[in-house]
C-alpha cells in the first residue's frame, strides 16, 4: 500500500484517480507459476517450440510493463516508467534474445507474411494489456513487478516473467479495494485471448464479431 504521507505537499495538482489512490489498498491477485503455453496468458503460438514459448511469455511481460509505464505516471511512486527503463538496460540481452525467438518463430510459420504477422502479434499484444477499470490494481502490480524484475541477476529476467506472468493477467480483471471484502482474495482468471487468425482482424485491425469482438 502507498503511504499518503506526502499528500499535504503535493498541493491541489492530484487529479482525483491520482489522489484516491494514495488511500486505496490493492487486492490480491497472487497466481501460480507458469510455463508460457497456459491459456489466457498471451495470443496463441501454435507449433511453438519451449524456447519460443519461452520468449513469447518473456515478450508479453515486457509490453505489459512498457504500457504500465505510460498508463500509471498518475501514481509517480510506483516508479513504472524509471523501472521499465532500467530493465530494459539490466536485462536488454535477454529481451533481445527473445525477440528474436518470437521473430524466428514467425519466419519459420508465417511465410511471406510472416513481418506482417509478428508486427500483428506485437500490436495486439500490447492492445491485450489496455485497462480502464482495473488501472489501479494493474499498476500496482506492474509496479511490483518491475522492482521484482531489478532484483535478478542478468539472464533471470525469466524467472520473474514465470513467477508473476499469471498475476499481471489477474491484475487486468477489474476489482474492490482490498480493505473491503468485495472480491475473494485469490484471483484466477483464464482471459480468452483473440485469434492471430487474419480472417479475424479487419483492414482496421479490428477483431471480427465471428471471432468474439465487435467488428
Amino acid at each position: 500500500m502507498i503511504a499518503a504521507t506526502a499528500l499535504l505537499s503535493l498541493g491541489t495538482s492530484f487529479s482525483a484517480e491520482a489522489a484516491a489512490y494514495l488511500f486505496w489498498r490493492p487486492p490480491v491477485f497472487t497466481g501460480t507459476p507458469v510455463k508460457g503455453d497456459e491459456p489466457g496468458l498471451g495470443l496463441p503460438m501454435p507449433k511453438a517450440t519451449a524456447k519460443e514459448t519461452a520468449a513469447h511469455l518473456l515478450w508479453n511481460m515486457r509490453a505489459g510493463l512498457n504500457v504500465a509505464a505510460l498508463q500509471c505516471q498518475f501514481a509517480p511512486a510506483l516508479m513504472t516508467v524509471r523501472n521499465y527503463n532500467e530493465i530494459l538496460r539490466q536485462h536488454g540481452e535477454e529481451l533481445n534474445g527473445a525477440y528474436q525467438s518470437i521473430s524466428g518463430y514467425f519466419k519459420r510459420t508465417g511465410g511471406k507474411a510472416w513481418q506482417t504477422a509478428l508486427d500483428q502479434y506485437t500490436t495486439r499484444t500490447y492492445n491485450g494489456f489496455s485497462t480502464l477499470y482495473a488501472q489501479m490494481g494493474f499498476c500496482e502490480t506492474a509496479g511490483s513487478i518491475g522492482r521484482d524484475a531489478l532484483d535478478r541477476r542478468k539472464g533471470d529476467l525469466h524467472t520473474t516473467a514465470e513467477t508473476r506472468m499469471r498475476e499481471f493477467r489477474n491484475s487486468l480483471v477489474p476489482a474492490g479495494d482490498g480493505l473491503y471484502a468485495l472480491r475473494l482474495s485469490y484471483i484466477q482468471t483464464n482471459m480468452q485471448l483473440p485469434s492471430l487468425d487474419a480472417k479475424c482482424w479487419d483492414k482496421k485491425d479490428r477483431l471480427r464479431k465471428a471471432c468474439g469482438g465487435t467488428a
